[in-house]
């Protein structure tokens, strides 16, 4: 952080109304001991009242500097949870998009990067170790120029094609549709795919399912066998469309349903295979859109898409990802828990339009959104990734707990090497970012019991006009119960500078041990970069005591800490 920024830090409106430093504190202890240790010969001279009164003064000074320090509390009822938290909340997105497919994901089978049949071995342990459930592909904007034919068959024989959304890049169409469904099985997880409303036909997607999913003679059957594939796929998430509004199409919501009823009526059920159907769903604030789509579409829709970037607009620069000062991050922060207004807005329109619950909301797209990393393709999005992103991630994922009732699915973007990505590759070299140790964290919380929680803690006004008066509480956090038994809670310490012990009521909890695991670094800008890829990591944390039914942490600054008790 450079010397200016600093001085913006230090002078930072939030820290300056609601933080005290610990050096502070410890100042104030230190010297109510001096004194103490400075008047003792006093107290020789003095009556017995005397000294009552000094002593006193000397203890309430004492209190003073204590209650300085941040404290939170917790209550959780083990007994009280009902919902299910899916497990595909934690699903990922790749798009064709910079080096996401082509040397992130994908490297060829003759690529001397150690590879498993065309995959990085690298990439392709790193998403087992996180349990991916869910992969969205192939776009994103891309999704609505690409043409599936094109990424069949031999690979000599594909066309190539120019990504015309991102950069201008020549792909040659290696990675498709058998390598993209070849890769949801090598790593476990459920494929959806986005179908291309915007430039395709509703025969294209029609005879792209039946490719994937049909076991019969059928003729996209006969040509997937021809292609080296004999048992057909099970494909169970299918978008029509991408963002239709924008990129996909640039339509209004009323056609777009139109459109919708007409693709969707063709996309079939084969064998027993059977599509969750998801609308091309609403941006950020346009709850028009999904008005429209509910009354319009309903119930022919099983999912209804929406994205939410944590961005600061969409013209000019959106800053840096390292360089960045305090107040930065607590804009940051506080743009990205706006994301449960928005959710809120939008499921309260489809619990209105849809009282019994059918139609699923998809968040398929969020995460952050900052310049390009210096010297990079500017269409490329690739960007660093720091321990401010991590607590993005932490955040959001806390909310999207709260509402799986109706929210039951979330996508990050992207997966390897654009936006919030888990991975940065470079040749041969890997890294692991900050956001992929929250989610590996995190994972203990797939298709566990969400267990509501009450917190209370110290909830900061931030000032200034880009921050709309928004309010960001000091602690965040989430907990579930799995089918063992076993209660997770994950933590996140917001305040840049200052610790917080925190008490936690664990009301019909038979924990008898607790352990965790802590990320955290010196500076919010740390992040791991391939001549320092350990900058910022996970690693165990011995900071929580478990006493009968309360469990007390003592959370560092700037730290996301998930403990364990059973």
């Amino acid at each position: 952080m450079s010397s200016i920024q600093e001085q913006r830090a230090d002078k930072s409106d939030f820290h300056n109304s609601v933080c005290h430093t610990k050096t502070a504190r410890d100042k104030r202890c230190l010297c109510a001991v001096l004194v103490l240790v400075w008047m003792y010969p006093a107290f020789v001279y003095r009556t017995k009242d005397e000294c009552k009164l000094i002593l006193g003064g000397l203890l309430f000074a004492a209190t003073l500097s204590l209650s300085a320090q941040k404290s939170a509390s917790i209550s959780l009822d083990a007994a009280k949870g009902t919902q299910i938290i899916p497990k595909e909340i934690y699903g990922q997105f790749a798009e064709h998009l910079g080096s996401c497919i082509y040397g992130g994901l994908w490297v060829g089978e003759n690529s001397d990067i150690p590879n498993t049949n065309g995959y990085r071995t690298d990439v392709l342990n790193a998403l087992k170790d996180l349990k991916v459930p869910v992969l969205r592909w192939p776009g994103g904007c891309f999704a609505d120029e690409y043409h599936w034919m094109d990424g069949i068959g031999p690979k000599e024989n594909r066309p190539k094609m120019v990504n015309n959304n991102w950069g201008g890049t020549i792909e040659d169409n290696s990675f498709g549709t058998h390598e993209f469904l070849n890769l949801c099985e090598l790593i476990g997880c459920e494929p959806y795919i986005s179908g291309n409303v915007g430039s395709g036909t509703v025969e294209e997607l029609a005879k792209w399912v039946e490719y994937m999913t049909s076991e019969g003679d059928s003729p996209m059957a006969r040509l997937r066998r021809k292609n080296g594939r004999d048992k057909a796929w099970k494909v169970k998430y299918l978008g029509v469309g991408n963002e239709s509004w924008g990129c996909g199409g640039s339509m209004r919501p009323e056609y777009y349903s139109d459109l919708y009823r007409r693709y969707a009526t063709y996309c079939r059920n084969y064998d027993d295979n059977r599509l969750f159907k998801i609308a091309s769903g609403a941006s950020d604030y346009d709850y028009n859109w999904t008005k429209v789509l509910m009354d319009r579409v309903g119930g022919r829709m099983d999912g209804l898409s929406l994205h939410y970037y944590t961005v600061t607009g969409w013209d000019g620069s959106k800053g840096s990802a390292t360089q960045f000062d305090t107040d930065d991050y607590y804009w940051t922060l506080g743009k990205c828990r706006e994301i449960e207004d928005v959710l809120e807005k939008h499921i309260a329109i489809m619990d209105e339009k849809d009282p019994k619950n059918q139609v699923a909301l998809m968040l398929d797209e969020w995460g952050t959104w900052w310049d390009v990393e210096p010297g990079t393709n500017p269409g490329h999005l690739y960007q660093q990734n720091t321990l401010r992103d991590a607590f993005v991630a932490s955040l959001s994922l806390d909310i999207f707990h709260k509402y799986t009732k109706r929210l039951k699915m979330a996508n990050i973007a992207q997966i390897v090497n654009v936006l919030q990505s888990m991975i940065l590759t470079q040749g041969d070299k890997m890294v692991l970012t900050p956001t992929y140790y929250v989610f590996k964290m995190y994972n203990v919380h797939q298709d566990a019991t969400y267990l509501p929680i009450d917190v209370k803690c110290e909830v900061a006004k931030l000032e200034g006009e880009r921050n709309k008066n928004r309010e960001l509480p000091m602690l965040s956090a989430t907990a579930s119960k799995n089918a063992q038994g076993v209660i997770h809670i994950s933590l996140s310490n917001v305040d840049a500078k200052e610790r917080q012990v925190v008490t936690i009521d664990l009301a019909n909890v038979q924990g008898k041990q607790v352990a965790g695991e802590i990320l955290t670094a010196a500076k919010l800008t740390d992040h791991n970069s391939f001549d320092q890829p350990d900058q910022v990591k996970a690693v165990p944390f011995s900071g929580a005591k478990l006493k009968k039914n309360v469990l007390t942490v003592d959370l560092p600054a700037k730290s996301i800490v998930t403990l364990e008790i059973k």
